[in-house]
């Protein structure tokens, strides 16, 4: 059977603070530098949801492309959209947001939605160079 991957670019913008709060600012200013702004600073995120799967014979998708939109609308940008990570989200208020814990949390909110035998990619892009991908 065909395996297709099918993909939906969203965004979202955020704001966050990277810090350890078990070190001292040195430390937290040595491995995060400007990035451990005890004001925060924001990112305009890029995201690419990636569904592997069969074609299904009676549709001919692998997903519903509306359904995913809606999915990550609901359980990623309607909860991360114009938000201080560190403080306004649950999912991290003790996880470090960084791109790599972004991407596995968006994973594990969207995994479960998904019917078994379909696999799931995360790309995630803090600025246009850098970027992260997580398929679990």
């Amino acid at each position: 059977m065909n395996k297709v991957t099918v993909s939906r670019k969203a965004h979202f913008n955020a704001a966050h603070r990277l810090h350890n709060p078990k070190w001292n600012a040195e430390k937290n200013d040595t491995v995060f530098g400007k990035c451990n702004n005890a004001e925060f600073h924001g990112h305009n995120y890029d995201l690419i949801v990636s569904v592997t799967g069969e074609i299904d014979k009676r549709t001919g998708y692998v997903i519903d492309m509306k359904w995913l939109k809606d999915l990550i609308a609901a359980k990623i940008e309607d909860r991360f959209d114009h938000k201080n990570l560190n403080t306004q989200t649950e999912e991290f208020k003790d996880l470090n947001p960084t791109a790599e814990n972004i991407a596995v949390v968006i994973y594990n909110l969207l995994k479960p939605e998904l019917k078994e035998d379909l696999e799931l990619k995360i790309t995630l892009y803090e600025t246009a160079r850098n970027f992260v991908e997580y398929a679990g």
